[in-house]
Parts: C-alpha cells; structure tokens; sequence
C-alpha cells in the first residue's frame, strides 16, 4: 500500500499507524489461552479506540477470549466495547 493511503487512515483516526501495526502484530502472535496477553492487548484496542474499558468488561472480555482460545480480531474486540 502506499504511504498517501495510510497519511488518510491516520488524519482521519488520529491514530498513528506505527501504533496499528504493533497492535497488528501483537494480535498474530498472541497466546489467547495467556490472560495476561489477552488483558495487554484489549487494552491497547481501548487506547487506540479512545475507550475507556471497564474492569468487569475487560473481565468479560478475558473470559470470552481465554475460554474460546482462539484468535480473535480488532474488530471483534471493538464490537464488544460498542465502538
């Protein structure tokens, strides 16, 4: 992709897309049986989604994922938080 591709996604998200992609990647190779690395990386989507994410639902969020221990999107995880 191009770099006038990503300036748009970033001036219209006010979110830097170095930030997207460690989120990207973090995500790929993540152990969604790891609570810790689930917790880490919902909090990273409410950071860059500018949500706050409430203990009980990053609770839920947890339970949801780790149970499953599948992979799961950021959209998914936006979704959930009612972005």
């Amino acid at each position: 992709m191009n770099d006038s591709f990503f300036r748009k996604i970033e001036s219209k998200t006010g979110v830097p897309m170095e930030e997207v992609f460690a989120l990207a990647n973090a995500i790929q190779f993540a152990d969604f049986s790891d609570e810790r690395q689930v917790r880490k990386i919902i909090r990273k989507v409410g950071k860059l989604a500018r949500k706050d994410v409430p203990q009980h639902t990053e609770d839920e969020l947890v339970r949801s994922i780790v149970s499953g221990g599948t992979a799961v999107n950021i959209k998914d995880i936006q979704d959930m938080l009612g972005s």
